[in-house]
């Protein structure tokens, strides 16, 4: 195009210095004067100028069309220019790049599409909560779980949480891991569901939302509880063989020195029965205790006697006020023994975490209107019992197992202390639940109805 050019202004010069002289003549032969006569050769350049700059001028106002709508994401537009030369060449080239945004987006919009679909239809309930507790995405599994199905964008998850289960409600408060129990749903075919609870910090646009992923875990659940008493009964068995032979062994070696008269030896083979039978004995009460927990005897508590005779069992570190001994919440009504033994339990685990002893605390706050159990009947409120530890916490994969029976990570555990645990909660008509610390460690929660000492004993479960 540049030589083109060249050729044209030398064209136009030689042109135009042939018409000046002609003008000139033209001029003084006629006796106009010389200004009136340059406007009019301007007028006539720019007339001309302009009629040839037409082409380029429609190209150009089309060509930026296009990159409008390149920019609204519409990559359809189609340009065609007159002639030959370096504008067919620019026009091919935009029309290359036209076709490689419009195959771009269609592969994004496929992507898209496919993400939206398998994030809508997961089991896993998702949400997206901007930094002013505004929820700006949910699937349908977060829709039916928390407000029947309905849409839920641009609704502040505060005003959604005063309508879903208070158990859950409090877990989405709390910014960390946890698995929870709620009443079923009707229809669900089960009492409770549990799921658990993850939060994740995700910064999105330079700002930092929060992902929340609730997982329904009810049917892992189960199939887990029916693995552990399966595995129950082999541990059970394997005992059980393990002492009863020897035992067989030590009778029948009892026998034959009774028989043939050797006395000396036979109060030691008794010993030795004796030893096995007391063995077995106390491995079998340690699972009869779980499988046969009696109802709670309710009677007065005072708080500040109870837990001093709980630091005689384990120590820790009392964190935050506990009720005065003169006020209306100094006294409570449960099964103090029961209630002890879960304590002791939770605080041996606390220990045994790996945490430094100073950091194992236990801290109690009395709960209006939050975390009621289903079907305790109770309208005063919960006690809340936390045990806390700065261990290393639990996986997402312990943590949704740990409350099973005979269910433990540890080569010596019998899995048996936060199962009991929960059987005293729930036979008090409360719940327990486990989370992840901020900063590392572990928190045990335990739920008990705030009962006056006074309260009419009522049948375990409530």
């Amino acid at each position: 195009m540049r030589p083109r050019l060249v050729l044209l202004i030398l064209a136009a010069v030689l042109v135009g210095a042939g018409g000046h002289a002609l003008l000139l003549q033209w001029v003084a032969a006629a006796g106009w004067h010389w200004p009136l006569l340059l406007a009019l050769g301007l007028l006539l350049g720019l007339a001309g100028a302009a009629w040839q700059l037409q082409p380029l001028q429609r190209f150009l106002k089309a060509l930026q069309g296009a990159v409008h709508n390149y920019r609204d994401g519409d990559y359809s537009m189609l340009l065609s220019v007159q002639g030959g030369g370096e504008l067919r060449e620019l026009l091919r080239l935009h029309h290359d790049l036209g076709l490689a945004l419009r195959e771009q987006s269609q592969q994004l919009a496929q992507r898209e599409l496919l993400l939206d679909t398998l994030v809508q239809h997961t089991p896993v309930a998702l949400l997206l909560v901007d930094p002013d507790g505004q929820i700006q995405f949910a699937n349908l599994a977060a829709r039916d779980l928390l407000d029947q199905g309905r849409s839920v964008r641009g609704l502040a998850l505060a005003d959604l949480l005063e309508r879903a289960p208070p158990a859950l409600a409090q877990a989405l408060r709390e910014d960390r891991d946890q698995l929870v129990s709620v009443p079923g749903a009707q229809g669900s075919g089960t009492d409770e569901d549990s799921f658990l609870v993850s939060q994740r910090p995700v910064l999105l646009l330079g700002q930092a939302h929060r992902l929340i992923l609730l997982r329904r875990m009810t049917r892992e659940l189960s199939r887990q509880e029916v693995a552990s008493w399966k595995r129950v009964i082999r541990v059970i068995s394997h005992e059980l063989n393990n002492s009863l032979a020897p035992i067989s062994s030590l009778a029948h070696s009892g026998a034959e020195l009774a028989r043939r008269g050797d006395l000396e030896r036979l109060p030691g083979v008794l010993t030795s029965i004796g030893q096995r039978a007391a063995h077995l004995h106390s491995f079998l009460a340690g699972y009869a205790q779980v499988a046969k927990l009696p109802a709670p005897r309710w009677q007065p508590v005072v708080w500040s006697e109870f837990l001093a005779s709980l630091h005689s069992h384990a120590r820790f570190e009392v964190q935050g006020e506990l009720p005065a001994a003169d006020g209306t919440d100094a006294v409570a009504a449960f099964d103090a023994a029961q209630l002890e033994q879960a304590l002791i339990n939770l605080l041996k685990n606390a220990h045994e975490s790996g945490s430094a002893a100073e950091d194992v605390q236990l801290s109690l706050s009395a709960l209006t209107g939050e975390g009621q159990a289903q079907g305790s009947g109770q309208g005063q409120g919960h006690w809340r019992l936390c045990v806390s530890d700065r261990g290393p916490g639990m996986s997402e994969q312990v943590l949704a197992q740990a409350l099973l029976p005979f269910y433990s990570t540890k080569r010596s555990g019998s899995g048996l202390g936060l199962a009991l645990a929960r059987e005293i909660a729930e036979a008090h008509g409360g719940r327990i639940a486990l989370a992840n610390r901020e900063g590392g460690g572990l928190q045990v929660s335990l739920w008990i109805p705030r009962r006056g000492p006074d309260a009419v004993p009522f049948a375990s479960g409530g």
